[in-house]
């Protein structure tokens, strides 16, 4: 009885060891991916599983909210188009209260995140989980956003 009750002991020690340097690598990673965000880096889309889920939910003039699922290669076109504007205006996203939680094999942090052109933190969420080879990547990322020309995708 003893040597079970030790066995299972050292198993839910050994898993949460296992699970909070899992937290750390996907906090790492994470703010590996803001950096390289922020900073218009060329391997960004690096970060993305090949079929990662883009979801913007777009905060209406009229306070409702219309979430719109983009196609991540439509997500690839749009961003590098408009990354020049975005560089020469400095634009740059910083997240506040991020929280990692074990999502299934996966993980998903939840952020508020603010704009550098805006006063006014707004909802952020990413599934962050490893591929077949074992590197972390972003399966979903979901921000809330007051830019209405993503409608266009609905």
């Amino acid at each position: 009885m003893k040597k079970i009750l030790f066995l299972a002991i050292l198993f839910f020690y050994c898993n949460v060891q296992c699970n909070a340097g899992e937290v750390e690598d996907v906090q790492c990673f994470f703010n590996r991916y803001i950096d390289a965000a922020n900073n218009y880096c060329n391997n960004y889309f690096d970060y993305y599983s090949e079929n990662a889920k883009i979801i913007r939910v777009v905060e209406k003039p009229d306070g409702t909210k219309k979430s719109v699922n983009i196609p991540i290669d439509i997500y690839k076109k749009e961003a590098k188009k408009s990354s020049k504007l975005a560089r020469l205006r400095n634009y740059k996203n910083h997240y506040f209260n991020v929280k990692i939680f074990p999502h299934g094999k996966d993980y998903k942090i939840v952020a508020m995140r603010m704009p550098s052109t805006s006063d006014y933190k707004i909802p952020a969420h990413f599934i962050i989980g490893k591929d077949c080879s074992g590197e972390w990547k972003i399966k979903e990322e979901s921000m809330n956003t007051k830019v209405q020309r993503f409608l266009k995708h609905s």
